[in-house]
C-alpha cells in the first residue's frame, strides 16, 4: 500500500482491478516529454522510457458507492507512461494514459468529462485460463475490435502469482499511485489511485497482434510491433480512485 501523508480526498470510484496483463516497451524519451502534463517529469526505468500496454478485468464498478446499472464488469486495454512530481513529502509517481479503451459508453463519458482522460469505446473480448498449481501454465488474453479488426494482447504464464521483488521491474512498473491528466486549459489534475502490492505470474511469452495506427498512431503502432522488453501478468485487488484536484501554477 502506498503510505504517502496526504491530505485523503473523498473516493470518487471503487472497484476491482484483476488479472493485469502488462507488456512493456521501450520508447524514445523524445515521444513522450510533449504529453507529461505540466509539472511532471518523465520517471525512467533505468535511464530508459517505457511505454506499458495493460488489458485487465474492470469489476464492481461502483462511483461514490453506487454501482452504475450495466457498467459493474468490464475490460480495459490503455496505454500508458510513467511520470514523477515532487512534493514536500517526496516524488509522487504516476502514471499518464495516451488513450484507454472500454466497451462501455458511460464509462467513457465520464472519465473523459471528469478527468479529460483518451477513453474511446470500442468491442472488447477477453480469456482466461489460470494456472491452478504450481506447476500448470495457463494464458491471459485482451482484445478490442478497431476498424473491422481485433487486436489482442496476450501473455503466457506458469505457476503461482509471487510477490514483487523489491527494485525489479516489474515493482517499478506497478509501484506508481497517482494519475496525471493534462486538462483543455493546460493545467494538471492529480489523483491518487489506493490498492495493496500485487503479485505477479512468471510470463513465459507475450505479445501484442494488430496493426494499432489508427488507434495510437504511428508512432506508438511501430513501438508496438516490437517484441516486448518485458512482460508479466498481476493478480490485481480492490481499488480506490480518489477525487482529482487541479494543481496550482
Amino acid at each position: 500500500m502506498n503510505t504517502l501523508a496526504i491530505p485523503a480526498a473523498p473516493v470518487f470510484l471503487t472497484a476491482a482491478w484483476r488479472w493485469l496483463a502488462v507488456l512493456n516497451y521501450d520508447v524514445d524519451a523524445r515521444l513522450l516529454a510533449p504529453l507529461a502534463p505540466r509539472g511532471t517529469e518523465l520517471d525512467l526505468w533505468q535511464g530508459q522510457a517505457v511505454v506499458s500496454l495493460v488489458g485487465f478485468r474492470f469489476l464492481d464498478t461502483r462511483v461514490r458507492g453506487w454501482p452504475i446499472p450495466f457498467h459493474q464488469q468490464f475490460d480495459e486495454i490503455n496505454l500508458r507512461f510513467y511520470v514523477r512530481r515532487r512534493e514536500a513529502e517526496g516524488w509522487r509517481r504516476g502514471v499518464v494514459f495516451v488513450r484507454e479503451v472500454a466497451p462501455k459508453a458511460a464509462v467513457m463519458c465520464v472519465a473523459n468529462w471528469l478527468y479529460h482522460e483518451n477513453y474511446v469505446r470500442r468491442a472488447m473480448r477477453h480469456e482466461l485460463a489460470l494456472p491452478q498449481t504450481p506447476h500448470d501454465c495457463g494464458h491471459v488474453r485482451y482484445a478490442l475490435r478497431d476498424a473491422g479488426r481485433w487486436l489482442t494482447l496476450s501473455a503466457e504464464i506458469t505457476g503461482c502469482p509471487a510477490p514483487l521483488v523489491a527494485g525489479s521491474e516489474a515493482e517499478f512498473i506497478l509501484e506508481h499511485y497517482w494519475g496525471y491528466t493534462r486538462q483543455p486549459d493546460g493545467a494538471t489534475k492529480e489523483y491518487h489511485v489506493e490498492h495493496p502490492p500485487w503479485q505477479v505470474w512468471t510470463t513465459t511469452s507475450a505479445a501484442f497482434d494488430g496493426d494499432s495506427t489508427r488507434l495510437y498512431g504511428p508512432d506508438f503502432a511501430a513501438a508496438l510491433r516490437q517484441p516486448p522488453r518485458s512482460a508479466f501478468v498481476a493478480d490485481g485487488s480492490p481499488v480506490s480512485v480518489r477525487e482529482g484536484r487541479t494543481l496550482a501554477g
